[in-house]
């Protein structure tokens, strides 16, 4: 509708357009007639007054030739260039020597390419030198060449002005005959247009179309009065049947109970879910929720109170899930479904589900009953599990018909190995969330050793995690569960608390070593993150030169301000700061450049085939290269033989750690390890 009204489609302008394309044609032609007229009336002018200049010079060229008299010749020529659009004059004998020659460059004019293809460049007249008394001997020939440089410019001038007259004479025109058109019928056209945009479709007798001034009595003024009384008519139609139609679609879209969109409603908002989570590339769950024995519950509480069960789920389902991201529905009897969109994986499917299991689980009261159910959910994903709206949902209702026979409030996933991950998950988040308080987390050293004088300089902090079921789990499998749930936070300040701890001890023992700890994104993104790192150094009375920080390279990627200002306030207060992980990430030299980094570390990735795979040494040679060039430290990590150490130690590296001088070690064994690695570097040098 609202394309009718753009500014091409108007019918006073496409009126303008064929006006003025027709005026505009018509002036063209007019104006081309006129030049190419005055083109040749020019042309025509040019040969007469070449023939009259050479009448006036003909005997006197005939005496000079007939007497031989070059002097005399020469004058005759000499005579002709008064006249500027002379190019050449010649006076020659019979043989063609020349008795009298003259010549001079033809004009440049910027348009002479266009003229000369009308005029030619110049023009060649000759005539006859005869006596009267011997008619029938030619004692001569005079040439004249005519430059049309001249007459050709002036003839533009009067072509361009005839051509810009018709051209504006056609606009104005066309301009005049807009103006006459819209304010006689477009104008009143679009006044009537803008009053029918304010009809409402659904009331079309609330307004109707304005009558335009002055048009009461013509076309328009008949033809708004007739489409008034139309309005009025549909209007009283649509007031008979708007009810009994509201009535009609509320039964058909809506289950009377519960107010949830039916099953057939609730496919056509599935698949537009379903096309928003494939324009996105977003994960969306689909829950199938069935009340366990709700037949039972019918049967001991009453069909009416099975109805305000029913009711009440409805209500606790939207209480509890709220946001556009649910879309809610009573698929009929005692299943309920509920669609999640905008997710990142399964994970968030599970937490939803268990939020459905905690809110359904709870008692209900009606009058002087206490009903107590479960649910059992059947969750399907989109688009691991199906891509299109009824595969899913049978996938869902198959799910929770299946978890229905194997027990109660429980949630199950279509694919078995997916519900198995996503349990396993759940479990470790549990197990995560008691870990801290009992004591299951423990730091171990590796120690970081400085290639040119081989002593050990530091030693990184890295936490293990002893479960008392399922023994050592690595970092790798519950650090992102940490971050994602945010129990990362209190982690890193455990971690940062028994480190400054060891540090402070190792130092009273004589043995003053940094100690660097890695700090997560989710922990740079703490706002007291900088007080409370520099308070757990005045607390165990550690200089801030002491402690590093390592941070990776996306860790700082999702607000660069905020993170820089946090690192430059740590970094002023005497902590280093290291990239960790260097090259796996985005490895900019813009981030490098704002950040204030002391040192880069190596990812043990590019270490492990270091000399082996021609590419990951190129790329550590890279990095060794681009510290030197920034002036910062290189840390080498997983150095793990002698030949290793010895390359890298040979390119400009500064630290490395890793298998090679030792694993990750407990406080006290890091302690003898120090203790004998520095014995043995000592008596290599007593014996050499």
């Amino acid at each position: 509708m609202q394309n009718s009204f753009e500014l091409e489609h108007r019918l006073g302008y496409r009126i303008l357009r064929w006006v003025l394309a027709v005026a505009l044609l018509s002036g063209v032609l007019v104006s081309a007639v006129q030049v190419i007229l005055d083109a040749s009336r020019v042309s025509g002018a040019l040969d007469a007054q070449a023939r009259q200049t050479m009448a006036l010079v003909e005997d006197a060229s005939t005496q000079a030739v007939f007497s031989i008299d070059s002097d005399l010749a020469q004058q005759v020529v000499d005579g002709l260039f008064a006249q500027e659009s002379i190019h050449l004059a010649r006076i020659t004998h019979p043989d063609g020597e020349p008795l009298g020659m003259r010549e001079r460059p033809l004009r440049k004019m910027p348009l002479r390419p266009l003229t000369d293809a009308i005029f030619d460049a110049d023009r060649t007249y000759r005539t006859e030198l005869t006596r009267e008394a011997d008619p029938g001997s030619v004692y001569g020939f005079l040439d004249i060449h005519y430059d049309t440089g001249p007459i050709a410019d002036t003839w533009l001038d009067r072509a361009i002005v005839t051509f810009a007259s018709g051209i504006a004479t056609a606009v104005i025109l066309g301009m005049v005959l807009f103006v006459v058109f819209h304010l006689l019928l477009t104008r009143p056209l679009l006044r009537i247009v803008e009053s029918v945009k304010q009809v409402d479709p659904d009331r079309p007798d609330d307004n109707l179309i304005e009558l335009p001034p002055g048009h009461k009595d013509d076309e328009l003024g008949l033809w708004v009065n007739a489409t008034n009384n139309l309005l009025v008519a549909i209007g009283d139609s649509q007031t008979r049947h708007r009810e009994a139609e509201d009535r009609v679609n509320r039964l058909a879209r809506y289950d009377q109970l519960t107010g949830l969109p039916s099953r057939d409603t609730f496919m056509g908002l599935l698949q537009a879910d379903i096309e928003e989570a494939q324009k996105e590339n977003t994960v969306l769950s689909l829950i199938c929720c069935g009340i366990d024995d709700f037949k039972s519950i019918n049967e001991q509480c009453g069909f009416r109170t099975g109805d305000l069960i029913l009711q009440t789920v409805a209500d606790r389902l939207t209480q509890t899930l709220t946001g556009n991201r649910f879309t809610f529905a009573r698929l009929g009897s005692d299943q309920f479904v509920v669609v999640e969109k905008g997710l990142r994986d399964g994970f968030q499917a599970a937490d939803t589900g268990d939020r459905i299991l905690g809110c359904l689980s709870q008692p209900m009261v009606f009058e002087d009953q206490t009903v107590s159910m479960t649910v059992t959910l059947g969750i399907a994903l989109f688009p691991g599990d199906a891509n299109k709206a009824d595969r899913l949902l049978q996938s869902a209702e198959q799910t929770m018909a299946l978890a229905k026979e194997n027990g109660h409030n429980y949630f199950q996933f279509f694919v078995a190995s997916v519900d198995q991950e996503i349990r396993e998950r759940k479990q470790l988040e549990k197990d995560l969330s008691g870990a801290l308080a009992q004591n299951q987390f423990h730091l171990v050293y590796q120690p970081q050793v400085n290639l040119a004088t081989h002593r050990i300089i530091g030693a990184e902090a890295l936490i293990r995690w002893e479960h008392p079921e399922r023994g050592l789990v690595p970092p790798d499998d519950f650090i992102p569960v940490a971050e994602m749930n945010g129990r990362i936070v209190e982690i890193g300040e455990w971690v940062l608390d028994q480190a400054c701890a060891q540090a402070s001890r190792w130092a009273t023992n004589g043995m003053p070593l940094r100690i660097a700890i890695n700090l997560s994104a989710v922990q740079l993104r703490q706002e007291s993150i900088v007080e409370d790192i520099l308070d757990t150094l005045r607390r165990h009375n550690i200089p801030a030169g002491r402690l590093e920080l390592e941070v990776t390279e996306t860790s700082f990627m999702t607000n660069l301000e905020e993170a820089v200002d946090k690192l430059k306030r740590l970094h002023a207060a005497g902590i280093s700061i290291a990239v960790d992980d260097f090259g796996t990430g985005y490895s900019s030299l813009t981030y490098l450049k704002r950040m204030p980094v002391q040192h880069l570390k190596i990812d043990k990735q590019f270490i492990r085939d270091l000399l082996v795979n021609e590419e990951d040494t190129r790329i550590a040679n890279t990095i060794i290269d681009l510290g030197k060039s920034l002036n910062l430290t290189v840390v080498a990590e997983g150095v793990e033989t002698a030949e290793q150490e010895y390359y890298l130690a040979q390119r400009g590296c500064q630290l490395a750690q890793g298998y090679f001088f030792s694993k990750p070690l407990k406080p006290a064994e890091f302690e003898r390890f120090v203790e004998n690695f520095h014995r043995s570097i000592t008596e290599k040098s007593e014996g050499h």
